[in-house]
C-alpha cells in the first residue's frame, strides 16, 4: 500500500476494528487495550503529519499498534539462566526456591487457606503461627517471627525495643549493604538513637562497658556480611557483649544479615556464623535474611527470646511489614528440608554449593562438544549476595572466543529465556554451578543463537 498524503485519509476506529488482524487483537489483548492502541497511533500519526507531510497507511498503522500492544502486555519480571557463576546473585532474585516450595506456593494460592484462621477454634486466628514452630525447633529459639525481608526485621527490632533511647554499636559495625541500605539510617528511622564506641578497627570489652552510663536500651552486633575487615583489628566476641549487656540488663541484638543454618567450612568456604551459634552465645534476639543462605523466599526473620518476640508481634509496624501467604508457604517448605536433613539435596543454592568438582567439569565438557566450540577451563565461583565476601570455590567454565564479547552478551541478555554469562580475560564464560539442569537445552540454544548472529 501506498503512502497516504491527505489526514482525512486516516481511517477511523470503528474501520480498523472490523479488520480481520483488529478482530484476533480483540480476542487475545481485550477491547479496551486494542482501543487504546489503535487511538494512540491513529494521534501519534496525526501528531508527525505537520512536520511530515504524509500518514502512514493501513499496514503500518497495524504494525505500529501491534508493536505497542505488545510491549504493553510484555512482562518486565522475567526468568533468566544465570550462567555467571555467582550463586547468590542478588540482582537475579538471590536464592532460587526448590521444586517442593514451588508446590506449597501454588497450593495455598490456587484456593483458599488458612492463613489466618484457626481450624481448632473455627475462629480468626494468627498468621504468625506460620513457620514459627520450625524455626523454633532448628534453632532452639523460644519463638520466631516473619517480616517481609531483614532490614523490616531490623527496623522493627529497633522500633519496637529502643525508639527514643540509645543502641550501642561499634563503628565497625556501621555497615551499608546493596540498594544504599545503610545501619546508621535505619536506626534514625526507627527513632533509636546510635551510641557508636570503639574505631573503625578496634574495639574492646571496655568500650561496650563504657557506654553503660548512657543507660542504652540495647546493644547491637552487625555480621559484616559483604565485606573483610583485616589488618591490625579486634573485638569482642558475642559472647563478651553479651555478658556485658545482661549485668547490665540490657538486650543483646544480633543482626546476622544472610544467616546460615548449616555449617558453609564443610563445604571449603568459610564460616559463616550460624543462627544456632549465636542463640547459643546469648543473644536475646537473632535476625537474618529468607533468601540468602537459607535458601528460601526473601522474608526477615527473627528468632529469640518469647518476651521479645511478643512485643514485636504486638507492635504496629510489624503488620505493616508482615509476610505474605506466599511468602509463609514456601519458607515453610523450605525450612522442612532442614528438619529432614536433605537440604543439601533439595535448596538449590545447597546443592551449587555442595556439587563435586569432577561433576561441573562434565557439565562444562558436554557444553563444548554439543556446540562443537570453546575451551573448558577451571576457574572460581563466588557465593554472592552479601553472603561469604572473599570466599570462593573452585569451577570449571565453557569459555568461548567471540569478536565482540559485550555484543555477544547482549545477544544472550535478548534471548528467551535471557541468559546472564560474563567475560573472562576477553572470553565470555558460563559456569555450570549456577546453570539449573532443567535450564540447560535452553542455555546451549541461546548460544548457538547468539553464535549464527
Amino acid at each position: 500500500m501506498e503512502t497516504l498524503k491527505d489526514l482525512r485519509s486516516l481511517p477511523s476506529i470503528e474501520i480498523l476494528l472490523q479488520l480481520p488482524a483488529v478482530q484476533a487483537w480483540l480476542g487475545f489483548y481485550g477491547r479496551p487495550l486494542v482501543l487504546q492502541a489503535l487511538r494512540a497511533v491513529l494521534e501519534d500519526a496525526r501528531q508527525r503529519f505537520p512536520a511530515e507531510g504524509v500518514v502512514p497507511n493501513q499496514a503500518e498503522l497495524l504494525a505500529h499498534a501491534q508493536r505497542r500492544l505488545e510491549e504493553w502486555v510484555q512482562p518486565t519480571l522475567l526468568p533468566v539462566i544465570n550462567a555467571s557463576g555467582v550463586i547468590l546473585h542478588t540482582n537475579l532474585g538471590r536464592a532460587p526456591l526448590s521444586k517442593s516450595a514451588l508446590q506449597a506456593a501454588q497450593s495455598v494460592v490456587l484456593g483458599y487457606s488458612n492463613l489466618e484462621f484457626d481450624l481448632d477454634k473455627g475462629r480468626r486466628g494468627s498468621r504468625l503461627i506460620h513457620a514459627e514452630a520450625l524455626l523454633s525447633r532448628l534453632t532452639g529459639a523460644e519463638a520466631a517471627i516473619v517480616v517481609n525481608n531483614n532490614a523490616a526485621a531490623v527496623l522493627l527490632v529497633l522500633t519496637a525495643l529502643a525508639r527514643r533511647r540509645a543502641v550501642v554499636i561499634a563503628r565497625s559495625q556501621l555497615v551499608e549493604i546493596g540498594g544504599g541500605f545503610r545501619v546508621p539510617d535505619v536506626m534514625k528511622q526507627s527513632g533509636a538513637r546510635l551510641l557508636e564506641v570503639g574505631t573503625t578497627n578496634r574495639v574492646h570489652v571496655q568500650d561496650y562497658e563504657a557506654a553503660l552510663v548512657e543507660k542504652p536500651a540495647l546493644f547491637m552486633r552487625v555480621h559484616r556480611s559483604n565485606f573483610q575487615l583485616v589488618g591490625f583489628t579486634s573485638e569482642p566476641t558475642l559472647e563478651e557483649m553479651t555478658t556485658v549487656a545482661h549485668a547490665a540488663g540490657i538486650v543483646m541484638v544480633d543482626d546476622l544479615g544472610s544467616g546460615s543454618l548449616l555449617d558453609t567450612a564443610a563445604y571449603g568456604l568459610g564460616h559463616e556464623p550460624m543462627v544456632q551459634e549465636s542463640l547459643a552465645a546469648g543473644a536475646d534476639l537473632v535476625c537474618f535474611s529468607g533468601d540468602k543462605l537459607l535458601g528460601g523466599p526473601q522474608a526477615g526473620i527473627v528468632v529469640g527470646k518469647a518476651e521479645l518476640v511478643n512485643k514485636l508481634k504486638k507492635h504496629p509496624l510489624a503488620r505493616a511489614i508482615r509476610a505474605d501467604k506466599l511468602c509463609l508457604a514456601t519458607l515453610t517448605s523450605t525450612l522442612l528440608h532442614y528438619l529432614r536433613d536433605e537440604a543439601v539435596d533439595e535448596i538449590p543454592i545447597w546443592r551449587m554449593i555442595a556439587t563435586p568438582l569432577e561433576q561441573i567439569e562434565r557439565r562444562a565438557g558436554s557444553w563444548q562438544q554439543l556446540l562443537a566450540q570453546g575451551e573448558v577451563i577451571t576457574s572460581e565461583s563466588t557465593v554472592g549476595g552479601g553472603s561469604l565476601p572473599g570466599e570462593v570455590l573452585p569451577t570449571w567454565l565453557l569459555a568461548l572466543e567471540v569478536r565482540s564479547p559485550n555484543r555477544f552478551l547482549k545477544r544472550l541478555r535478548q534471548a528467551e529465556p535471557p541468559v546472564i554469562a560474563r567475560v573472562q580475560q576477553d572470553r565470555v564464560v558460563f559456569d555450570p554451578r549456577t546453570v539449573l539442569p532443567e535450564q540447560e537445552t535452553a542455555l546451549l540454544a541461546a548460544i548457538q543463537i547468539a553464535l549464527s548472529a
